[in-house]
């Protein structure tokens, strides 16, 4: 009789499942966002390496360490990926795209911590164009620059050059003759830095603000204003905004201008005196606004003598 040594079979154990594991609150936000995974640990990496970078030039300056060392540490940072690889431009309407980018980054490194951030407005606001500019980082490898510029308001002619000005006189660009902008101009030595003046008569007397074509500075202390009829009014040296509201209420009274006259003098503030090409002319016209019977001195015309 063989000795068969029966044993018996183990019950198998059930088969228990496993509910996978809840994803975490961070998880789903993490996957909820338009990237890759890939992509946010290189963004995050990037963030790391700037304000790690900047904690460790901040902490060097702090603690008097060499300027050297501390640019050392940018570069590195440079190669680890903190590099300018683009500049984005805003607010500009009339300037070229080019000219603001080379202006910002002339001699500036590569290294984005490296980059100086005053400097580079400095530099903007040394630009005539350029009213206001504001600089600062994207991390990892953008600039942002925004800029405010300057409104055109007159070209300024002086010594046979052109020159388009803004309302405080500070020069823009050179004006070619032959596209010249429909802007006031202004003639003569000094005539840059009086603009705002200028601007501040004209508005005195809205109604031949629109017919002034041209305004010398004469003497670096008054107006000729010629307009676009050919008159010239010769304006004094004081009251002039007074003179020029006296002149279009005449105006508008009896329609000086392209009447043939041509030419007419305010400097003497008693009398109105005019020219007509060859002539010798006297004449009399009442003031605005005077009636009939009005005891107001008429204004008189004569010849007038060459300033």
């Amino acid at each position: 009789m063989s000795r068969a040594a029966s044993r018996a079979t183990p019950a198998r154990r059930p088969t228990v499942r496993r509910a996978p594991p809840k994803k975490s609150l961070g998880d789903r936000l993490v996957a909820a966002l338009p990237v890759s995974e890939a992509t946010l640990r290189r963004a995050v990496t990037w963030s790391i390496l700037g304000l790690g970078g900047a904690a460790a030039l901040a902490t060097a300056s702090w603690f008097g360490v060499p300027a050297a060392i501390g640019t050392a540490m940018a570069d590195a940072t440079g190669e680890l990926g903190l590099k300018v690889e683009g500049v984005d431009i805003t607010g500009i309407k009339r300037m070229n795209r080019e000219t603001v980018y080379a202006v910002a980054l002339e001699d500036q490194p590569s290294a984005m911590l490296r980059v100086d951030l005053t400097t580079v407005r400095e530099r903007l606001l040394a630009y005539g164009w350029i009213k206001d500019a504001y600089v600062s980082r994207r991390l990892p490898d953008r600039l942002l620059i925004h800029v405010v510029e300057r409104e055109p308001a007159a070209v300024w002619q002086n010594g046979g050059q052109l020159t388009l000005i803004d309302a405080t006189g500070v020069p823009l660009e050179p004006v070619d003759r032959n596209r010249m902008p429909d802007l006031p101009l202004v003639i003569g030595p000094g005539a840059d830095r009086q603009e705002a003046a200028y601007q501040r008569l004209l508005a005195a007397a809205p109604a031949l603000k629109p017919r002034v074509k041209a305004a010398t500075w004469v003497g670096n202390r008054r107006w000729d204003l010629t307009f676009d009829s050919g008159e010239t009014l010769a304006l004094p040296q004081e009251g002039a905004a007074a003179a020029l509201v006296k002149f279009a209420e005449l105006d508008g009274a009896r329609a000086l201008l392209g009447k043939g006259w041509l030419r007419f003098d305010m400097r003497d503030p008693a009398k109105l005196v005019a020219r007509k090409p060859g002539t010798d002319m006297e004449h009399s016209v009442p003031d605005a606004g005077t009636g009939e019977g009005a005891s107001a001195a008429p204004a008189r015309f004569a010849r007038i003598d060459e300033v």
